[in-house]
């Protein structure tokens, strides 16, 4: 049976769209009422959804208005944020702040004033749960009770390889450089939650945004891509570029609470046991090419590949279990494109845009027109042109002599 109450996903909208240009009919009307005599399957959740021709009308106008970015009435204030808890999540945020409240005088914690203090402590948003959610998380996990709370986020696992990842940032040994000063590296390091497995650890000489995004993609080309990201609230982890690309690969990122290190335990302990049994083994590094080398070896040789406690088997070999659902990124210029950063620009009459003080050419006519320009932030030496979230092509510099030459072709010959 076709479905009327639920939302469609973002994929089956944009099939019905597609659908009107091959529908048949006379005018544009016709076809849209075409369309909504027929029925269209959710490629994931095999759920089929049927529309009538006004909503058909309505996703079409506010597509030729806004494109792809929007078919809702209006953009959500909390777009491109998690808008979701998970109930370890809330587990974790009660479990800090049950402990600082007063039980009321028959010796109860009312659920309204701890749903109030969470919000005030910004644990989550309200869009993100609303009271009536969190009421019946309280009332179906018993999330009142201390020891409930304790359970639920030391017992909290994923099923699935590539389910969720954790990833943190860890201050690593300082270098010897030429010139006799020492150097500070940071280890950054990313764990699927369901096998434990170091999907990528590497360290760098600086902690900012960059090196983030270089650990994320290696990342994601050794493992898959992992439908979720659990990170930190600190600004690497929270910046426009890695948003930017959970949004390109629709994964969801969320962001532990704030003071919260136990909310990342299991990377955390990951950490201090690969500084007590690899960092303190050793004197010194020569360079980061070597503690680097060190480190891989540590991490897939002897993790990766060593009985885990906990799930009680190889992470690695947890990991491939679930080979069959991992999805693999290929290794091509559009992909890396995934991790660019994103930018409005207004197109002039001469279909000309600016970037960097610098002027540039769109590969199609898009004067008048508001595009978004990608662009690698370490290099910029190629822009991307997008509009209505579709891939115009490369921008090219602007030359404006030869430009001026094709306007004018009759003055070349009138010199000669």
């Amino acid at each position: 049976m076709p479905s009327s109450s639920r939302v469609p996903p973002l994929v089956v909208r944009l099939q019905v769209l597609a659908a009107i240009d091959y529908a048949p009919g006379h005018t544009l009307r016709d076809r849209i009422k075409a369309v909504s005599q027929k029925q269209f399957v959710d490629p994931q959740s095999g759920h089929a959804y049927q529309f009538t021709w006004r909503t058909i009308e309505t996703w079409l106008c506010r597509y030729n208005k806004y494109g792809v970015t929007t078919l809702d009435k209006r953009s959500r204030s909390d777009k491109n944020t998690q808008r979701k808890i998970l109930i370890s999540e809330l587990a974790e945020a009660i479990n800090d702040v049950l402990p600082s409240l007063t039980l009321n005088k028959v010796g109860k914690i009312p659920k309204s004033t701890l749903y109030r203090c969470l919000l005030e402590r910004r644990y989550f948003t309200r869009q993100q749960l609303a009271p009536t959610t969190f009421y019946r998380f309280i009332r179906e996990h018993d999330l009142l009770d201390l020891q409930a709370t304790q359970t639920l986020r030391t017992s909290f696992a994923m099923q699935h390889a590539n389910e969720l990842w954790q990833g943190d940032t860890m201050y690593g040994p300082s270098i010897k450089q030429r010139n006799g000063q020492w150097k500070l590296t940071f280890f950054i390091a990313f764990m699927d939650d369901a096998s434990r497995l170091i999907t990528h650890a590497e360290f760098f000489y600086r902690d900012n945004t960059d090196t983030l995004i270089d650990a994320f993609r290696t990342a994601l080309y050794k493992r898959g891509k992992p439908e979720r990201l659990y990170f930190d609230n600190g600004s690497n982890y929270s910046s426009k570029e890695i948003l930017q690309a959970c949004v390109r690969l629709d994964i969801r990122l969320s962001h532990a609470p704030v003071r919260d290190g136990a909310a990342k335990g299991k990377i955390e302990r990951f950490f201090r046991g690969f500084r007590d049994r690899f960092l303190v083994m050793h004197t010194g590094f020569e360079s980061l090419e070597q503690l680097n080398a060190l480190a891989q070896g540590r991490v897939e040789n002897h993790y990766n590949n060593q009985p885990h406690s906990t799930i009680q088997m190889k992470p690695l070999d947890r990991f491939n279990l679930d080979h069959s659902r991992i999805q693999y990124l290929t290794l091509d210029a559009f992909t890396d494109e995934v991790f660019y950063v994103e930018e409005d620009r207004k197109v002039s009459k001469e279909n000309i845009f600016s970037v960097h003080n610098q002027k540039y050419e769109c590969p199609i006519d898009l004067r008048g027109k508001t595009i978004q320009v990608r662009y690698d932030r370490t290099q910029r030496d190629r822009f991307i042109v997008f509009f209505k979230d579709q891939r115009m092509g490369e921008a090219s510099p602007v030359n404006l002599v030869f430009n001026g030459q094709q306007r004018n072709p009759s003055s070349q010959g009138s010199r000669s």
